[in-house]
């Protein structure tokens, strides 16, 4: 067990800005998606989707951002808005993952949302697993409800992500992590 370990060890977020192509082609895109939906899901309802954002769609997406960036208060520099336009051209994929409340008699809106979690969490790991590298991000349009609608979401469903995935052009770095020791506490049974 000491590979699997390690493989999980090792796996870091690169910034968006530094992954580039080649990005996953279709058959890598299936496979990451694939292992990303291998996660517990009470009641088995799915209560998560993709959407895929690739080729000059990512700069359409982004213009679109601008424009609504534009009407915003308070007005955005000039610099904001050229941010926005490459917003989704910074990777070659962008996996937006979508959270959507399934009603459910054997699972709770809480259980579904963390289903989503392990969702983005998998989808790390399998680009990992591929040779590639991942950034989960969200910013101001995974709550815009113009934004939303602009992605085809409908009632009961959030953008949970945006899973920028590509090839890294820098090495992964290293970033503070918690002691454990301040994590974790032992449960005993009250006495007396």
């Amino acid at each position: 067990m000491t590979a699997p370990y390690e493989f999980l060890a090792t796996r870091r977020s690169i910034p968006a800005a530094f992954l580039g192509e080649p990005g996953p082609d279709a058959a890598a895109l299936e496979r990451l998606l694939r292992v990303a939906t291998r996660v517990p899901d009470h009641g088995k309802e799915a209560p998560w989707r993709f959407i895929i954002i690739e080729g000059d769609a990512r700069r359409a997406a982004g213009e679109a951002l601008a424009a609504r960036r534009a009407e915003r208060a308070p007005p955005p520099h000039p610099q904001e808005l050229d941010a926005e336009r490459e917003r989704f051209t910074r990777a070659p994929t962008v996996i937006v993952l979508v959270s959507r409340l399934v009603p459910s008699e054997w699972a709770t809106e809480w259980e579904e949302i963390l289903s989503t979690g392990a969702v983005a969490m998998n989808l790390l790991n399998a680009a990992h697993a591929l040779g590639f590298a991942a950034n989960w991000l969200t910013d101001w349009p995974a709550y815009d409800d113009w934004a939303r609608t602009m992605f085809g979401l409908v009632e009961g469903e959030r953008i949970a992500g945006f899973i920028h995935v590509g090839t890294p052009r820098v090495p992964p770095r290293e970033r503070w992590r918690p002691e454990i020791a301040t994590l974790v506490t032992r449960w005993a049974p009250p006495v007396g």
